[in-house]
This record gives C-alpha cells, sequence and structure tokens, in this order.
C-alpha cells in the first residue's frame, strides 16, 4: 500500500493503540484522536486520507464529528461502534460516512476495509466502457474530473455516493439490485447490503434531486432495484 495518513479517532487508548499497530504493518502513517475535537484540529493541520471514528465520546462524538467533517472535506469515514443495532449505523450514514465496523472487530477486516476505501477514494476508477462526460437531462457526471452537476451546480459527493452515480448513470436505464450495487461499488460480498445501500441512495436524492420524494433522475423500480433514467 502506498503511503496514507489515516486518523484514528476513539477515546480508547488501547484502541487507539491496536489499530495503529495493525495499520502500520500494512505501512499505513497512523495519526491518532481522543475526541471529535481532537479529530477537527488534527484535519485542519494536516493531510489525512482516511478517517477510522468511534460513535461514543466525550465533548464532540462521532455522529456530529461526521457532519462536522463532510461540511467540508470528502474523505472517506468508517463508523466505529461499541453498538451493534443498526439504528447506529444507520445514523451514521445518514450523515455520511462510508462504511462501519461493530467492535470487537476483526484486525484483518479492519485493514481489509481501510484498503478498499482508500483505493476507491484515491483512484476511483471507472467503468469499462464509459464516456468521459454524460448528461441525463440536466444531471452531468464528468468522469475526467470525478465530478457531478445538476443543471450546472456542483454536487458535492462522498466517494461512496460517487461511485454509485458513476454506475447508474454510465449504464442509464439498466436496473441493478442491491446486491449488484454494492458488490460493484464496494468491491466486495455483499453482507447486509439493504440498509447500507438504501441510505446512501437516499443521501444522493437528498443532493441530486429537487423534490428527493418525487425523484426525477434516480427511480426504484419495486421489489427489483434502482435506475437512473435516461
Amino acid at each position: 500500500m502506498e503511503k496514507y495518513n489515516v486518523l484514528v479517532v476513539d477515546d480508547e487508548k488501547e484502541i487507539r493503540d491496536a489499530i495503529e499497530i495493525y495499520l502500520k504493518n500494512e505501512g499505513v502513517t497512523v495519526l491518532k484522536a481522543k475526541d471529535g475535537v481532537d479529530a477537527l484540529e488534527i484535519l485542519h493541520e494536516q493531510e489525512v486520507h482516511l478517517i477510522i471514528l468511534d460513535i461514543m465520546m466525550p465533548r464532540l462524538d462521532g455522529i456530529s464529528a461526521t457532519y462536522k467533517i463532510r461540511e467540508e472535506k470528502n474523505i472517506p469515514i468508517i463508523i466505529l461502534s461499541a453498538k451493534s443495532e443498526d439504528t447506529d449505523k444507520i445514523l451514521g450514514l445518514q450523515v455520511g460516512a462510508d462504511d462501519y465496523i461493530t467492535k470487537p472487530f476483526n484486525p484483518m477486516e479492519l485493514v481489509a476495509r481501510v484498503k478498499s476505501q482508500l483505493r476507491r477514494y484515491v483512484t476511483f476508477g471507472t467503468f469499462e466502457g464509459a464516456k468521459k462526460v454524460i448528461d441525463l437531462n440536466g444531471l452531468t457526471l464528468d468522469q475526467s474530473a470525478k465530478e457531478v452537476t445538476v443543471h450546472g451546480e456542483v454536487v458535492r459527493l462522498t466517494p461512496i455516493e460517487y461511485k454509485i452515480v458513476e454506475l447508474l448513470m454510465t449504464n442509464a436505464g439498466r436496473v441493478f439490485s442491491i446486491n449488484e450495487i454494492y458488490e460493484l461499488v464496494w468491491k466486495e460480498p455483499n453482507y447486509n447490503a439493504e440498509n447500507t445501500v438504501a441510505v446512501h441512495i437516499r443521501k444522493i436524492r437528498e443532493k441530486i434531486e429537487i423534490d428527493s420524494k418525487n425523484p426525477r433522475f434516480l427511480k426504484v423500480v419495486w421489489g427489483i432495484g434502482y435506475k437512473m433514467e435516461k
């Protein structure tokens, strides 16, 4: 792996130190913060390529920190939660996280997810045969600039959101199931993909649709999946 800076944010020193050991073995530089306030300070001072962020922390919790980070930056965020309830994971995804891992976590799974997010963030990649610029009645994808606009206005998308939009726009009219979207975008077998994909689709709609409840571009095909309207 190339030299990347990963910020680990957790109020438990043992967790921060353990993650540092796992990632250092992969050649990653690890920055550490004990809460969301410290994390925001580090982000303003240093280049960070990915954040691993605990939910339950003093001063500024992981959900609030994610919300603030997303106001300025689109770097990948992996939520780390001691709770197994889907509501915490979904809330994290809703405010802009890209992925989540539940404590106690498998070190190999953590490393794999970090690598996967870094690959998408740094290289993005394009789907075979795709055009450089695609316009669907005002929704425009510029693959060279990695940019999506709606009637000329730039839409700020997270790396995962961009990949979903890219997949659907480069295959406009084709319906993708939730499992297909997950496996093509996350590049791994789906595991509890429905909630994860649905949250990201909802966030994309809020950003690209005038009325997200009556979408013009990103349509649901009930019982099958999603598509971009040609």
